[in-house]
């Protein structure tokens, strides 16, 4: 059986959906954004707008590919979650992700999605907390999108990005708290550390409101800041 984790289309319905018992979907918006390697080697994040912006006076990041690994701190109510970016996979993700929590963009949000059944994932980023919201831009896929699936990529504790297709990456992300069997079609950018796992597991202990296998968590879980290491 294929899974997969969309985020919302704009004018989409649930962006995950339960399909056959464990199928759910994590979605983003936009068309394609570019964004590549060169021949050199050299790194390019390249952004393309979006018709609507979750949180107003956000900005595009410009200050290139991130270089190094930094820690992504999540204050929740529920605990904290640090995650640590991994520049080398994905750069332009990482700079993306580090410009908009130094922002203050995930500040005061909710995670509004958990799945119990074939994925195992908390969904987090979105100012809106509807699952269709975005900073106003997109960009490219990076690692491993695009390659062949070795092996379980998406892990317990593994931190990958939501979409709603190829090249459509924003903000929203989702944290996996056990394996997820996922196809290599959403760019893994961190993982968490230390206590972070178990806090999100404690959060999945509780379910979702309604019992069913994709929605709100049963205990509604905020970010209260984004910590940036």
């Amino acid at each position: 059986m294929t899974f997969s984790i969309h985020r919302r289309r704009l004018s989409a319905a649930a962006s995950i959906v339960s399909i056959a018992a464990a199928a759910a979907s994590l979605s983003a918006c936009g068309d394609d954004a570019p964004g590549h390697h060169s021949a050199s080697g050299d790194v390019h994040c390249d952004y393309s707008t979006t018709p609507s912006q979750a949180k107003p006076g956000t900005t595009v990041p410009s200050g290139g590919p991130a270089t190094e690994d930094v820690t992504l701190t999540l204050e929740t109510n529920r605990g904290e979650i640090p995650i640590e970016l991994h520049a080398d996979k994905a750069p332009c993700t990482v700079a993306t992700i580090t410009h908009l929590a130094q922002e203050g963009y995930y500040d005061n949000t909710i995670c509004h999605r958990l799945t119990t059944s074939g994925l195992f994932v908390l969904q987090c980023g979105d100012p809106t907390g509807t699952g269709s919201g975005n900073p106003g831009f997109k960009f490219a896929d990076e690692w491993p999108v695009g390659e062949s699936s070795k092996g379980n990529l998406y892990h317990a504790g593994t931190v990958a990005m939501a979409n709603s297709g190829p090249n459509t990456n924003g903000s929203q992300f989702f944290i996996n708290y056990e394996d997820s069997p996922l196809q290599p079609d959403y760019t893994i950018f961190g993982e968490a550390t230390g206590n972070g796992l178990d806090v999100v597991r404690a959060i999945a202990e509780k379910g979702t409101v309604d019992d069913i296998p994709s929605g709100p968590p049963a205990e509604s879980v905020e970010i209260i800041k984004a910590r940036v290491n």
